[in-house]
Formats: C-alpha cells, sequence, structure tokens
C-alpha cells in the first residue's frame, strides 16, 4: 500500500467514526440539558427544606424560652395564691429566684386589685409603684382581656420605659378555695425582647437566614409584623410559633434567595461534558494502538540486541556472586554442572562426569535422605528448594541451598535448572543471632520480673500486703468508667481503727504493725471475694464492694467486721484489743462519681466516730446536709469572731423576799444576718472549732465593760455572772489572763456547768478554779439537778451559789413531788451555807412558791427576759418588775 493510499483510507476511516460521534453528542446535550432543569429544582427544594429545619429550631427556642419564663412566673402567682398578703420583702426573696435562673425576664411587678404595689427589681421600677390599670388606657385593653378571658395574656413587642423592646406577660391571680375564690389581682412579667432574640438564634450572626416574624400581640400571621423585613414576595418558608397565649409566624429565606449553588450546577455540567469525551476516547485509542503496532515493529530488532547484552551481563553477575548453575534432562537423568556448582560440592579438579551419586555422596549423612526426599516430592509440582550440609574431602561442612525449577521448551524433553549458592556465612550469623536472641529474651524476662515486682510494690503495701491508695485511686477510676463492671451499683467501706494509737504508743511500732496485719486479714476474710480492700493509710482501709446493691448485705459485712475487730489480738504475750469505726457509701446511680464517693464514705465514717465509736454508719442526704449545716454554721462562727458579732445580754436576778436587784448573768448572743441568735444554736460547734475560751473571754471583757460603765452612771449592779466552758478551765494561761483584767472585787461570778465540773478529777481545772477563787471571783454551779454531781464533789468544790435547774422548777405548781424535790435541793445548799437561784421563773406563782421553800435569788421571764446593755438601762429606771411582784 502507498503513502496516499495509506492516507486516504485514513481519511475515511475517520469519517465513518463521526456519525456515532456526532449522534452520540446530541443525546448527551439533550440529556443535560433536562438534567441541568431537574437539577435546578431539586436544588431549590433541598434549599427549602434545609431553611424549614433552621426556623425549625428558632422556633422550638422561642417556645421553649418563652414557656420556661411563663412557667417560672406562674409558680410566682402560685406562691402568691397561698400568701396575698406578702410584703415587698418576700415578694423580692420569691422573685429573686425567678432571675438566678437562666431567663429572659427583665422585672414581674405585682398589683393587687389592678394597681401595681410591689416590683422587682425595684431599682429602674419605682415610678411603676401605685400604677392603676383601670386609670392607663394604653395598657386598659390587653389587662380587660385578662379579665374577660381569665387567661393569661402576652402583649408586644412594646417600647419600654427602661429602653429596650419587651414582651409584657400578664397572669390573673385568685385566691381563695371553692366559693371563696375570688379575683385577687394581676402579675405582670417583662421578657426582653432582645434577649429573647439572641437567646433563640434570630440575631445570631453567624445565622444564614433573612427572617421575619408577624403577629404582634400574638395574632398569629395575620397579625402585624414586629422582626425583620417584608419576605411576602419572596416565597418564604413559614412556621408557626405556639405561644401559650396566641401565636407567631415565622417566615425565613436564604440570605442569597433561592438561587442553588453555581458549584452543583457546573458539576453536573461538567459530568456531561466528560461524557462526551468519553464518546471520542475509544477513537483516539485505536488509532494510538495502530500507531504503537508499527513502533513495535521497529523496536523489536532494538530488544534482541538488547537481549544478547542482558545475556553477557547474566553470566557476569553469576561469576561475581559466586552461584553454581546446574541442569539435568528429566528423562534421561544426565546433569550438567557448571565450574561454580563443583566448587560448592568440592570436586574443582574432578574429571568424572556430574551425577545423582556423585552429588549424594557430597551430601552430609544425616542431611542426604531428607535432600533427596525433598528433590523428588518438589519438583512434581515445578519448583524444587532445599537447604543442606555439604561434606568437602578436608571433612569441613558447607551449608548449600539448592533452588530449580522444571522447565520444557517447546518440542523437547522436560529439563531442571537450579542454580546453588553457599549459605555458610548466612549459617553461622543467624546461629549467632540464635543465641543472642535467647540471651535477650532471658534478660527481657528478668527485666519482665522486675517490672512486675516494682510495680506490685508501687501498688501494695508493704506492711500488709493489701493494695495501696495509688491502686485504688486506679480501681475507682476504671469503675467510674465502666459503671462498677456495667452494674451501675458499688459501695465504699472507709474503715479506720479505734484505740490504734494507744497499742502503738504503749507496746510499740512492732506491735501496730502486728495489728495492722491481724486488722488486713479479717476484713480480707470478712468480705466477698470480688471485694477490693486497700490501706490508704496509717491506720485506714477502705473495701470497694460489689454488694452496693442490697444494704442488708452491707449491714451484715459491717457488723461482721466490727465483732470480728473487738476480739483480742495477741502480740509476745500481750493481749491487744481495738476495735472500728466505719462509714458506709453506696452509689446504684449508672455513671459513678468516685471522688463524691469517697466523701460520703468519709462523712459516714466521721458520724461513726462521733456515735461512739465501734460501729458503722450510712451516709445519707440527711446526714450530708446536717456536714453541709455544720460547716456553714462554723464558717459563719469564725467570721462573726472577726467581726465582733458576739455581743453580752443581760438577765436580770432578784432577791426573792424584797424583789431588789441582786445581780445579772451575762449571756453571750450572735448578731446573725437571720437574726439574734442564742447559744443553743452554735454552741456545740463552737466547742468543736475550739472557739469557746475565745467567746468566753469577749463575753467577760464585754460585762466588765458595762459594769464600769453602769457605775459611772450611778446605776448600780452589784454582781454578775458570767458562763466559764471546759476548754476555758483547760486553759494553762487562765489565771494570768485574768489578772490582767480590772476585776471589781466581790462583783464578778463564775458559772460552772454541774454535770462537767463537779465530778472533774482533772489537777489543771482544780487548781484554776482554787485561783479563780482567790482572785475575789464566786463560783456559781448551773443547771444544779440535770449531771451527775455527788454531794461530796459539791462539798469539794464550795460554790458560793447553786442555780436549780429550769427543768426541775417548771412543774413544781402542779406536782408536790418535784417541789419536795426543789425543797430537799434548797436544804442540802443551805446546810452548806450556799446560796440558793432559781432560774427559769416563769410565772409569779412560780416566785411565790420558791421564795416560800427557801430560794434566795430568782431569774425568769416572770421578771425580765435577757436584755442589751441599753435596754436593761431603761428597765432598771422604769422598775417594771416591782410592779409584777
Amino acid at each position: 500500500m502507498t503513502e496516499a493510499s495509506s492516507e486516504t483510507h485514513r481519511g475515511d476511516w475517520r469519517r465513518t467514526m463521526l456519525v456515532p460521534v456526532l449522534l452520540a453528542l446530541g443525546v448527551i446535550l439533550i440529556a443535560g440539558i433536562l438534567l441541568d432543569r431537574q437539577n435546578l429544582q431539586i436544588a431549590e427544594s433541598r434549599l427549602r427544606a434545609e431553611t424549614l429545619a433552621e426556623i425549625s429550631v428558632i422556633r422550638a427556642k422561642l417556645e421553649g424560652h418563652l414557656a420556661s419564663n411563663v412557667q417560672l412566673v406562674r409558680g410566682l402567682v402560685a406562691t402568691i395564691s397561698t400568701e396575698p398578703d406578702m410584703d415587698q420583702a418576700r415578694y423580692n426573696a420569691l422573685a429573686r429566684n425567678l432571675f438566678e435562673k437562666s431567663s429572659q425576664l427583665r422585672s414581674v411587678a405585682a398589683a393587687p386589685d389592678l394597681v401595681i404595689r410591689m416590683t422587682y427589681p425595684l431599682a429602674g421600677n419605682e415610678a411603676a409603684i401605685g400604677l392603676d390599670y383601670r386609670n392607663n388606657p394604653e395598657q386598659w385593653a390587653a389587662v380587660e382581656q385578662v379579665l374577660v378571658t381569665n387567661q393569661l395574656n402576652i402583649a408586644g413587642p412594646v417600647d419600654l420605659v427602661q429602653g429596650g423592646l419587651g414582651f409584657v406577660g400578664r397572669f390573673p391571680v385568685h385566691v381563695g378555695e371553692g366559693a371563696s375564690r375570688h379575683f385577687w389581682g394581676l402579675v405582670a412579667a417583662v421578657v426582653d425582647a432582645e434577649q429573647l432574640y439572641a437567646d433563640s438564634g434570630l440575631t445570631d450572626p453567624a445565622q444564614a437566614l433573612t427572617i421575619s416574624i408577624t403577629g404582634h400581640d400574638g395574632t398569629g400571621g395575620n397579625g402585624r409584623r414586629f422582626f425583620g423585613p417584608d419576605l411576602t414576595d419572596a416565597r418564604p418558608v413559614l412556621a408557626d410559633v405556639v405561644l401559650p397565649a396566641g401565636t407567631w409566624q415565622i417566615a425565613a429565606i436564604p440570605l442569597e434567595g433561592w438561587a442553588p449553588n453555581s458549584a452543583s450546577i457546573w458539576a453536573l455540567r461538567g459530568v456531561i461534558l466528560a461524557a462526551g469525551v468519553l464518546i471520542l476516547f475509544p477513537i483516539a485509542v485505536t488509532a494510538r494502538m495502530v500507531s504503537q503496532r508499527h513502533d513495535y515493529i521497529r523496536t523489536l530488532g532494538a530488544r534482541e540486541a538488547e537481549l544478547a547484552k542482558l545475556t553477557r551481563r547474566l553470566n557476569l553477575a553469576l561469576d561475581v556472586s559466586k552461584v553454581g548453575v546446574w541442569e539435568m534432562d528429566v528423562a534421561t537423568g544426565i546433569e550438567t554442572w557448571d565450574h561454580r556448582t563443583r566448587e560448592l560440592y568440592g570436586f574443582p579438579e574432578c574429571n568424572a562426569p556430574p551425577s545423582h551419586e556423585l552429588w549424594r555422596g557430597a551430601v552430609h549423612p544425616e542431611d542426604r535422605d531428607r535432600a533427596e526426599s525433598d528433590f523428588r516430592s518438589m519438583i512434581g509440582k515445578g519448583r524444587y528448594e532445599s537447604d543442606y550440609r555439604v561434606v568437602l574431602p578436608d571433612g569441613a561442612i558447607r551449608h548449600v541451598r539448592s533452588v530449580a525449577a522444571l522447565f520444557a521448551e517447546p518440542g523437547q524433553a522436560e529439563k531442571v535448572i537450579g542454580v546453588n549458592w553457599d549459605m555458610t556465612p548466612d549459617v553461622l550469623l543467624n546461629e549467632d543471632l540464635r543465641l543472642a536472641k535467647r540471651q535477650a529474651e532471658a534478660r527481657a524476662s528478668e527485666l519482665e520480673a522486675a517490672r512486675i515486682r516494682i510495680e506490685h510494690n508501687a501498688l501494695h503495701d508493704s506492711l500488709t500486703g493489701l493494695p495501696n491508695r495509688r491502686y485504688l485511686d486506679e480501681v475507682l477510676q476504671r469503675h467510674a468508667e465502666d459503671g462498677y463492671f456495667g452494674s451501675g451499683s458499688i459501695a465504699l467501706l472507709h474503715i479506720d481503727l479505734d484505740r490504734f494509737k494507744q497499742i502503738n504508743d504503749t507496746l510499740g511500732h512492732a506491735a501496730g504493725d502486728a495489728m495492722l496485719i491481724h486488722a488486713s486479714k479479717v476484713l480480707r476474710a470478712n468480705c466477698l471475694k470480688t471485694d477490693f480492700v486497700a490501706r490508704i493509710g496509717g491506720d485506714e482501709f477502705v473495701i470497694v464492694s460489689s454488694a452496693g446493691a442490697a444494704d442488708r448485705q452491707l449491714h451484715l459485712m459491717a457488723d461482721r467486721i466490727v465483732k470480728e475487730m473487738r476480739k483480742p489480738a495477741v502480740h509476745e504475750g500481750h493481749e491487744c484489743r481495738f476495735g472500728v469505726s466505719i462509714g458506709v457509701a453506696v452509689s446504684r446511680a449508672a455513671s459513678i462519681d468516685v471522688k463524691q464517693l469517697l466523701i460520703n464514705a468519709d462523712i459516714a465514717l466521721y458520724r461513726a466516730k462521733g456515735r461512739g465509736r465501734n460501729r458503722h454508719e450510712f451516709f445519707s442526704e440527711a446526714l450530708q446536709a446536717e456536714v453541709v449545716h455544720t460547716k456553714r454554721v462554723a464558717d459563719e462562727i469564725l467570721a462573726a469572731l472577726d467581726a465582733d458579732a458576739f455581743i453580752a445580754h443581760y438577765q436580770p436576778q432578784f432577791d426573792a423576799h424584797s424583789l431588789d436587784l441582786v445581780g445579772v448573768e451575762a449571756l453571750v448572743r450572735w448578731r446573725h444576718g437571720e437574726g439574734l441568735k442564742a447559744p443553743d444554736s452554735f454552741m456545740a460547734i463552737a466547742e468543736e472549732l475550739n472557739v469557746m475560751a475565745q467567746i468566753d473571754q469577749i463575753v467577760l471583757e464585754r460585762t466588765l465593760a458595762d459594769l464600769r460603765q453602769w457605775d459611772a452612771k450611778g446605776l448600780v449592779v452589784p454582781r454578775a455572772s458570767v458562763n466559764v466552758s471546759l476548754r476555758r478551765l483547760h486553759d494553762e494561761g487562765l489565771i494570768a489572763s485574768l489578772k490582767a483584767l480590772d476585776l471589781p472585787p466581790g462583783r464578778l461570778a463564775f458559772e460552772l456547768v454541774e454535770s462537767i465540773y463537779l465530778d472533774e478529777s482533772d489537777g489543771l481545772v482544780a487548781w484554776n478554779i482554787d485561783q479563780i477563787k482567790e482572785l475575789g471571783i464566786d463560783v456559781e454551779i448551773d443547771d444544779f439537778g440535770t449531771g451527775y454531781a455527788s454531794i461530796v464533789s459539791l462539798q469539794k468544790l464550795h460554790p458560793r451559789r447553786l442555780k436549780i435547774d429550769r427543768q426541775l422548777v417548771n412543774p413544781i405548781i402542779n406536782e408536790p413531788a418535784q417541789r419536795q424535790l426543789v425543797a430537799s435541793i434548797v436544804d442540802i445548799g443551805k446546810s452548806m451555807d450556799i446560796e440558793i437561784v432559781a432560774e427559769g421563773v416563769e410565772t409569779m406563782e412560780h416566785a411565790h412558791i420558791l421564795r416560800d421553800l427557801g430560794c434566795d435569788i430568782l431569774q425568769g421571764y416572770a421578771f425580765a427576759r435577757p436584755m442589751s446593755a441599753m435596754a436593761f438601762e431603761i428597765f432598771m429606771a422604769e422598775q417594771a418588775w416591782r410592779r409584777a411582784g
């Protein structure tokens, strides 16, 4: 074929292929136009669905916020219904709770009988007080609607006097029940419109929608628009917001309108274009293949030359790598070895033709049968590979690897062609590596054993062998993540040994260690096998128990541990006894707060110790509330000491016969934010804080100052009695501090509580009492008859006065036996030359009976209540008690 005819043939071929290509392009063009239009419709539908989803979220937030605000105010309305006569302070206290929660409320006003009397916050809203809705035309229409419908009304948004926009919700309030139920007035709540919009996402800068809201005053879609632009002609998506009273309608469109994303449009158009390209692609491929065929013929000759070149390089590579090549005719068994193969087998100069027997004789006797078996079994599969040893003529051992494959030329018999190479260096290297590996594994095993020992020591107590605090923290953290094996029920027993310190101090640390080991065994033996027991401190243990699902099991376990711990343990001939206090905390929640659980168990342990030790206590909400209350009061007491909030009040004491003032008793009072508090509300906590001595000192100094002031005014107060606590009597510096004060001789008395001091055998307390008497301070016994003092101890102390407790005084009017008991106490006091003071004298009838029984001094509400120093001065000037007598 000539070059011209070839070109003509090529042109005809191109024209023939062009017709179907043009038809296909036409079909693709029409289909592309249809798909493009459909894509535009789908894109707009998707935009509308996404817009509806976004405004549905905003609608839900608007409804939720308004409903929550309404619900908050309904709570206030319900309270007003039960307390219609509340004042502004009570109203502020209730309304403040509404604003502490997350809400959009701006103010709340109460209008009994349609006149605003109370509002919160008051600041900025003072002008609203006194507003009568009946005289306010601007608001009367909405108020009248509430009166007619007796339902909540939400109006707005309206411009607020304070600035900004707001929605006003008016709630009717009724009081009474049944037939007595009547209209009380209104509660008006203002919701900050801007805050409502922001919290609902309407004003979010990232908002991708243009939004408008219609329905001013809750009139729905037919109402007036109050938010956003007019979207009526923009085909917006609509959604109704259901209010507690009325509805709004939200309309929204995307910021860029309903035009679809140009990227997706052009993506589809790109697909159509790619389809057209695919039609033309086979034509180009066919032409390319024809061209490649001619190129292949041209390069075939060059490849043959290259093959010869590669053959020469292969032969050179075999020589350099010292690989031997061999060949065997499968049919005849004739073998051919090259020079390198002969060297590998130790026959470099041997003229004998290579054969199977020659090869077999060179192979090590121990490997001979295996090597031959490898060849027979593998060669039938077309490939052979085997490693074996060769014994050289000088007795040296050489390791050889032989690889071969079955090969057959067309029309010729099958042959096996293989290669051999010396792998002795590799074998020796592998043996060295295996030896090094065994040594490394042995070393690693030693290190692992050491790591396990170190880890065990780090997580366990060296004395008892129990897990330590670190291990406990890991276990609790793991249980917090998996909910205690998925059960969600876990119990912690916090255990503290009682009297352990005494054993340590008296018998030594060896005995203490022995008791800790004994305690760990008792704990381990008396809990479940699945329970986790840890020692977390000196004499503290924790049990993590799976018995948390049943309180009864925990009670039994704790009782068993307490009982077993009480049994004596012998150490070097000494019988040691100690007990345990146990705090139990249980969590049955799906998520376990292990830190709080530990705190709860510790609180329960504190309660068990406070109730006498050798027992167990369960944590409860009431216990937690008590602890929180105690902590709060303790903090307030300490703050009160810094703020000088403890003051002295005085209750007068009178001569039983003449009713002359013979003295006052100084009583501590606490100026608290909730009012004046008496000692019984804080005394026990103050004792725990160890501040009673400080409070006693404050009262004493205040009393001395008031005595001096009364003396300067000519007001005669013969004596003042001051209470003294146990801790104060244990103070080694008490006497020195008293000597530093300006004490008026014979005008000061210290009251000691009978149940604490009369039988006190402490040497320091006794010495302090003697020194107090030497300073001219009278000693009085307070609350006599409620303690356990003996007549002997009374004689030993010999107080100046003895106060009969109010519990004995109160029943003497109606109970002759009680009257006789008081008479006996009076007789005992008189026989020992002790003045008798009766406290708790509530009525003048009490006063007359006590006077007739022989009491010297009377004190009680029948004459006067405890009062401040200023009130006492007025009281003395008026002499009101004489008229009561």
